[in-house]
C-alpha cells in the first residue's frame, strides 16, 4: 500500500468539543458546538470527532445533519476502521450534484466506495493503492499487469498479460521489465488473466517471470522484493516532429513531493530547452496526484514567461472556514513539511491560524527554468489521472493565448477537490475540504476532463514509443493541428503474429500508479 506520513495527529471526541469553546482572548465568541455525548467507548469518541470535523471542516457540511438525526455512534461495530469508514462514507453520500442528481462523491464503478474521501488506518496514512510512496519510498516488486484480450484474434477470448508500468529504481526495472512486455510464465506456469490474481502474485516477496520484450526478444526474471528509491519521472525524451516541430515527451506516474522529483524534471526541461523543443507531450495516465506544490512546479516549467504573475488556480473551502466559524481547527496542529510543529513568536500553531479565505488562497505562475517557447502542450489521460494531474489541465488550459492545450487518451477520474489529513485516534481521515478552480473559475469537473482526442491506452507498447497509439495521436495533433482520425502507423502484433489497430484492443482500466489524491501541505496563515 502507499505510504504518505500522517498531517493530524491523535484526537477523540473531547479534544474537538474542547476546540468549540469560546477562547477568552477571541474578540467574538465561537459558535456553539453540536450537543454530542462527554462519555462513550474509545469508538464511540472516535465517531463522534469525525462526525464534528465534518460538520465544520467538509466541503459539503451543509447537508449534515443534526448530531441526533445522523447518530454517528450508530456506525459503531466490531472494526474500528471500518466503522469509521462507513461513517465516512455515509456522511459523503449526503450532498447531491445537481447536475447528475447523484451524491458529488458517488462512485459509479463502486457506489459502495466515496469517490473522493477516505480513512486510514495507523501512523502512516497510506492512500488507495502501490508500494511506492509520495516520499519516493519503494517496497515491492515494482510492476502491474494487466489481462488483455484482442476483438479480432482467431482464438476468440484468448487472454494475454502485459506489462501495464514498471517503477523506476524496482526490482522489476533493475532486471530490465518494460512497460509494454508480454508476461508469458509466472513461476514456471501460465500467467493467470484475471487481475486479482496477477496483482496477487505482482505484490508477492519473491516472482519468477518469462517474458517477451517490445522488440520481440525473450528474457527472463527472478524478481525479490526490496526497498528501493523511486523517481516518479518515469520517462522523458525529445521526438522529432514535421517541419520545425520539436517534441518534448515526459511520463510522471505521480506528483511525489518536490524534493524527490525537481532535479528529474530541471533535468529534463533543461534538455528540452536545450534541443529546441516547441512543444511538450505530457503523459500522466495512471498518475493520480500528489503534492499541490509539485503540480505548480511542473506547470511553471511549462509555462512561458508572457504567463509570469498570472493567476494559475484557486482553492475554495466551505463558508465556515472561509469566515473563520470552524472553531474544532483549533485541535488540529499545523504541522510544516516535515511533520514538525509550526510555531509563530513561540505559539504553536493550528489550523485555526490558517487563512481560509478567498482572497488568501489564489496563486501565480511563477516561471521557472530556460524554456520559453511552447506552444503546445497535449496531455494523456485515463480513468486515473485525476485531481493534482487535472488541475494541472485546468490551470493550464484558461490561457489559450499563451499556451495550446489539448488532452488525448480516455476521460479522466474527475476530482476537483483536495483535503488536509485529520487524525482521529489511530486512524486519519481524509475527506473533501477544498475545490479547486482555474483564472476562469471554471473546475466543476466532477465527471472528469472528456478527451479532445479519444484513444486506447495501448499497453503493448512503451512509454515514450511514438507508435504507441495516445502518443502518437498527440505527435500528429502537433503536426498537423488536427484532432480527428486515426494513425495508421499506430499498430500492434499480437503474440500469434496478428497484427491488429489500437481499437481492437480491450482490457481493465489500469488504477493509479499511487496515491489518489490532492495533498496541501503549505498553508498561509492569517497574519501573513
Amino acid at each position: 500500500m502507499i505510504k504518505l506520513r500522517i498531517i493530524g495527529t491523535v484526537m477523540l471526541c473531547a479534544a474537538a468539543l474542547a476546540a468549540c469553546k469560546k477562547n477568552s482572548k477571541d474578540t467574538e465568541p465561537d459558535p456553539p458546538p453540536p450537543t454530542t455525548p462527554t462519555t462513550g467507548t474509545r469508538l464511540q469518541l472516535s465517531l463522534d470527532s469525525l462526525y464534528l470535523f465534518a460538520k465544520e471542516t467538509y466541503l459539503w457540511y451543509d447537508a449534515i445533519p443534526d448530531y441526533s438525526t445522523f447518530n454517528p455512534r450508530g456506525y459503531a461495530g466490531s472494526d474500528d476502521l471500518n466503522s469509521l469508514k462507513n461513517t465516512m462514507y455515509a456522511i459523503s453520500q449526503l450532498k447531491e450534484n445537481p447536475a447528475t442528481q447523484k451524491p458529488y462523491e458517488y462512485y459509479t464503478p463502486n457506489p459502495s466506495r466515496s469517490k473522493f474521501s477516505f480513512v486510514e488506518s495507523g501512523n502512516l496514512a497510506r492512500g488507495i493503492k502501490g508500494e511506492v510512496d509520495l516520499e519516493g519510498n519503494g517496497n515491492d516488486l515494482g510492476f502491474q499487469a494487466i489481462p488483455v484480450t484482442f476483438a479480432n484474434d482467431p482464438t476468440p477470448g484468448k487472454r494475454y498479460v502485459y506489462v501495464a508500468y514498471v517503477e523506476k529504481g524496482s526490482p522489476a526495472w533493475k532486471a530490465g521489465l518494460t512497460r509494454g512486455c508480454e508476461i508469458t510464465k509466472m513461476n514456471g506456469a501460465a500467467p493467470p488473466t484475471n487481475s486479482s490474481s496477477l496483482s496477487s502474485l505482482a505484490n508477492g516477496n519473491t516472482l519468477s517471470l518469462e517474458f517477451t520484450r517490445t522488440n520481440g526478444t525473450k528474457a527472463t526474471a527472478n524478481l525479490t522484493k526490496a526497498t528501493y528509491n523511486n523517481d516518479p519521472l518515469t520517462t522523458y525524451k525529445v521526438i522529432q516532429g514535421s517541419g520545425t516541430n520539436k517534441i518534448g515527451y515526459l511520463n510522471l506516474m505521480r506528483f511525489s513531493r518536490l524534493s524527490v522529483v525537481d532535479d528529474s524534471l530541471n533535468k529534463a526541461f533543461e534538455e528540452f530547452a536545450a534541443a529546441g523543443v516547441n512543444n511538450l507531450v505530457v503523459d500522466l495516465r495512471y498518475n493520480g496526484g500528489g503534492y499541490v506544490e509539485t503540480f505548480e512546479y511542473l506547470a511553471n516549467l511549462i509555462v512561458p514567461n508572457a504567463m509570469n504573475g498570472k493567476v494559475m488556480y484557486k482553492e475554495q473551502f466551505n463558508t465556515l472556514l472561509q469566515q473563520g466559524k470552524a472553531p474544532i481547527l483549533k485541535s488540529l496542529p499545523l504541522l510544516d513539511a516535515n511533520y514538525k510543529q509550526r510555531y509563530s513568536n513561540g505559539k504553536p500553531l493550528t489550523y485555526a491560524d490558517v487563512d481560509f479565505t478567498l482572497a488568501g488562497n489564489v496563486f501565480y505562475f511563477a516561471k521557472k527554468g530556460t524554456l520559453d517557447n511552447v506552444r503546445k502542450v497535449v496531455f494523456i489521460i485515463t480513468g486515473s489521472s485525476a485531481s493534482a494531474s487535472e488541475l494541472t489541465i485546468n490551470s493550464l488550459a484558461a490561457y489559450p493565448a499563451n499556451i495550446d492545450v489539448k488532452t488525448v487518451g480516455s476521460k479522466s477520474y474527475g476530482k476537483p477537490v483536495g483535503f488536509f489529513g485529520i487524525g482521529i485516534d489511530k486512524f486519519t481521515v481524509y475527506m473533501s475540504q477544498f475545490t479547486s478552480t482555474n483564472a476562469l473559475n471554471k473546475g466543476e469537473y466532477f465527471d472528469g476532463f472528456t478527451p479532445d482526442m479519444p484513444e486506447q491506452d495501448l499497453v503493448t507498447r512503451d512509454f515514450g514509443d511514438p507508435l504507441e497509439s495516445s502518443l502518437a495521436k498527440a505527435i500528429n495533433y502537433i503536426n498537423t493541428g488536427s484532432t480527428t482520425g486515426r494513425i495508421a502507423n499506430a499498430r500492434i502484433a499480437v503474440a500469434n503474429g496478428n497484427v491488429v489497430n489500437a481499437s481492437d484492443l480491450k482490457m481493465e482500466p489500469v488504477e493509479s500508479a499511487g496515491f489518489n489524491g490532492m495533498i496541501e501541505h503549505r498553508r498561509r496563515l492569517k497574519s501573513e
